[in-house]
Formats: structure tokens, C-alpha cells, sequence
């Protein structure tokens, strides 16, 4: 169930969008070593966002997946924000990522919980 959104104030164009998700789910599986086939990539591009009192390109990510390795979140944000920098030119200090581990019974998927 790891679920990665990445929100941004750049526009990307549609012919790159799925490239960069593709690339975005297959770097969170590595990440996570867990198979890709339960990995969820929101890319929501275009949006209202101001940090540091400018409208320069920006993102805000969040990383959720049961059992996130607390220990590892330093390794995950560099690796996310090398993508970013990569992928969109967005300087890391323009980056914030948000990670969570939620319980097993706060998750749903295929009409339960994990």
C-alpha cells in the first residue's frame, strides 16, 4: 500500500506525466522492497503554492506505507527529492516531504484492511 503523492506548483506536460510517475512508483517499490504492483503514485500538477513567500517551483510530497522504516526517512527524502530535482527542476530546498506509517486497520484496500 505504499502511496506516494507529489504535488507541485509547476506544470508538467502531458507527455512526460506518466514517465515520471512510472519512474516515481518504480523508485518508491525499490525504496520500500516492496512489489510494485501495490505501489500508488498522485501526481497533481498546476497547483496553488507559495513557500518561502514565492511562487518559484515548489513541491510537497507525501510518502505512506505500512511499516515505513522510521530510520530510513533521511535516505527516502534524498532519494524523493533527487527524482524531483531530476525530473522537474525543482530544487530540494523547495521540498517538503511528509512521511507516514499508518496501522494496519487505519488502511483499506479491497473492501478490508491490511
Amino acid at each position: 500500500m505504499p502511496t506516494l503523492r507529489i504535488l507541485t506548483n509547476t506544470q508538467i506536460p502531458a507527455a512526460e506525466r506518466a514517465n515520471l510517475m512510472a519512474h516515481a512508483s518504480r523508485t518508491v517499490a525499490d525504496l520500500l522492497g516492496k512489489p510494485e504492483a501495490y505501489v500508488m503514485v498522485i501526481l497533481e500538477d498546476g497547483r496553488d503554492l507559495l513557500f518561502a513567500g514565492t511562487a518559484s517551483p515548489a513541491a510537497y510530497l507525501e510518502l505512506k506505507s505500512i511499516g515505513l522504516a522510521e530510520l530510513r526517512t533521511t535516505h527516502y527524502s534524498q532519494v524523493l527529492c533527487d527524482l524531483l530535482v531530476a525530473s522537474l527542476d525543482i530544487p530540494a530546498e523547495r521540498i517538503y516531504i511528509e512521511f507516514a506509517a499508518p496501522p494496519r486497520h487505519l488502511f483499506g484496500w479491497n473492501g478490508g484492511t491490511f
